[in-house]
């Protein structure tokens, strides 16, 4: 018997932590996040987490925790940092928070990024506009401060903007500064994505070198993004810093959400019977030794079960980013990933040595670096030891890695597909066309192979996939292609028609499991089928003069072609 569905107050897309518990939404407690970070002495934090994973939601919380110029208990009240009396006497809103988010430095060019970045910086100065007036605070700096705030700046300015607003705010308190960056590597990914790299790197490097090298107004920062970019390319000036990646266990359980928060928040929803749908879409990630699920997911597909309950996992991830990095890693000119993409997306586990700390201008320089990148952003997932495939040791050195769920399967499948599709679109396929009208099958037998070859296998070698994969061989040169259409006394899986010429080609698809000798058996099951449901008969009486009908038959990479039958009136 199933529970009766109740509406959940759901944080869809709110990634701010005051909204969330000002709104009183659904909120999976969190906060023990607060005691474990401040459990260790740092001056800078690094935590580094895949994209939709929480971490502006934490940082938002931080900000909230500390600042003091709030009074947030009762926006903590029953959490469970709440329950930390000591702590929160010494903490909750006793520190001056600057609060700094880089998610929105975006742009085509340098020129229009660093405008964003001016636009940022100029918004920070606007919410502590107190500072410009404080008795406190230094008259040039409060220059400075105001030609920030209206984007006059120069670039000098610019980069020493967090530290001139750390010594104003420590001047107006009276106490240090905790500084809180979030998506601190966007810029740096955009530039590298728009070719404007170094520049953007040098203006970020000494934004951040500035504000933590020997920083006396700093408390502590903490820093949030997808990857920990290398030491000495940004954090040089960082005498005691430490990172968190998703390899460390510390923090492993306040990102994501683990399976008995993801049952909760069934239970509260009267949707229990979701969960393993829930777990074969959204699970699998691992950071430390925990195993979590992806919140954005889970959150948005809960969302919709509210409405249908009969709704079918989707992929929510598309919505958030366009996944090139699988596109860009196929595409490498020096790098060959076939099989192991093969064996990803067939269920299986590959191993290969995992860098943390890159640059963006060389995270996709070599094969490693790509397989890192690919783990460091949750596309896959590192295999517990204990989750080895049976026979499988694991190489000293090397990281063993799986797709991470259906979800991502679903990504790396498509975008495999649309890669397949614009490498043929961009060939020059009339010869090929030509032995499909010809009925030259011996030629087709050994193009179709090669190609078969030069791909990359996105589903399990079945039935299915072969029909993708010849439809696919006709997509885009202008013909009609229809798959499993109704012809004859049947459906003929794929029907190829010029109407220009009035000629068409029927292709019956058949998959063999077996080896030796399967392929010629297979052809001939085809042509009994062809004429067993007359497929050509519905093409004839809609006044086609000429109907090739061909047999394929499919093994792994290997393939036979053969012509059943030619009719030309």
């Amino acid at each position: 018997m199933q529970s009766r569905m109740t509406n959940v107050n759901l944080p869809y897309g709110i990634d701010r932590f005051a909204k969330v518990r000002n709104s009183n939404c659904y909120y999976i407690d969190k906060t023990g996040f607060i005691r474990e970070l401040l459990s260790e002495t740092f001056e800078v934090n690094l935590l580094t987490r895949p994209r939709r994973f929480g971490k502006t939601l934490a940082i938002s919380m931080l900000a909230e925790f500390f600042d003091i110029r709030k009074n947030s208990g009762k926006m903590f009240e029953g959490l469970e940092i709440s329950k930390d009396d000591n702590l929160c006497a010494e903490w909750m809103n006793q520190w001056p928070v600057l609060f700094l988010t880089l998610k929105d430095v975006d742009g085509r060019s340098f020129t229009s990024a660093y405008d964003l970045l001016r636009l940022t910086v100029s918004s920070l100065c606007i919410e502590h506009a107190y500072l410009e007036e404080s008795p406190y605070t230094d008259e040039a700096d409060k220059k400075i401060f105001l030609r920030l705030k209206e984007r006059k700046a120069d670039a000098a300015e610019m980069k020493g903007a967090l530290t001139m607003l750390t010594r104003m705010m420590k001047a107006h308190y009276g106490k240090d500064v905790i500084l809180l960056i979030d998506e601190y590597d966007v810029p740096l990914a955009k530039a590298s994505d728009n070719g404007y790299y170094d520049e953007m790197l040098e203006v970020i490097r000494s934004l951040f070198d500035m504000s933590w090298k020997s920083n006396p107004f700093l408390k502590f920062a903490v820093v949030t993004g997808c990857l920990r970019i290398a030491k000495e390319s940004i954090f040089t000036g960082a005498n005691n810093f430490i990172s968190n990646s998703i390899s460390d266990k510390k923090y492993q359980k306040y990102f994501g959400f683990t399976e008995s928060e993801v049952c909760a928040l069934l239970q509260a929803a009267g949707l229990e019977d979701a969960l393993s749908d829930m777990k074969q879409w959204y699970d699998g990630y691992v950071f430390g030794e925990e195993e979590v699920y992806c919140p954005w997911d889970v959150i948005n597909h809960v969302r919709v079960l509210m409405t249908d309950r009969k709704a079918r996992p989707g992929n929510y991830w598309l919505d958030t980013s366009h996944n090139n990095i699988i596109k860009r890693f196929i595409e490498h000119p020096h790098v060959s990933v076939n099989a192991k993409f093969e064996t990803l997306l067939a269920g299986g586990v590959i191993q290969e040595p995992i860098r943390e700390d890159l640059t963006y201008d060389v995270a996709h320089s070599t094969e490693s670096n790509l397989w890192s990148i690919l783990y460091l952003t949750g596309y896959l997932t590192r295999v517990l030891p204990e989750k080895l495939p049976e026979g499988m040791e694991l190489i000293e050195g090397n990281t063993a890695l799986r797709i991470t769920n259906e979800e991502v399967k679903t990504v790396f499948g498509d975008t495999v597909k649309r890669w397949f599709e614009e490498k043929l679109g961009a060939s020059d396929r009339s010869e090929f066309f030509r032995a499909w009208w010809n009925g030259d099958a011996e030629k087709l037998t050994q193009e179709v192979t090669d190609i078969l070859f030069g791909t990359i296998s996105y589903f399990d070698y079945k039935e299915d996939f072969y029909h993708a994969f010849v439809a696919g061989l006709f997509s885009g040169a202008g013909y009609d292609v229809r798959t499993n259409s109704e012809q004859g006394t049947g459906r003929a899986d794929i029907v190829i028609r010029e109407l220009g010429r009035r000629r068409a080609i029927v292709i019956e698809i058949k998959w063999s499991g077996e080896k030796d000798g399967s392929l010629e058996k297979k052809c001939a099951e085809a042509f009994a089928q062809i004429e067993k449901r007359q497929y050509r008969k519905n093409l004839l009486l809609e006044g086609y003069t000429t109907v090739l009908c061909y047999g394929a038959a499919f093994l792994g990479k290997m393939c036979r072609i053969k012509l059943a039958e030619k009719y030309s009136i």
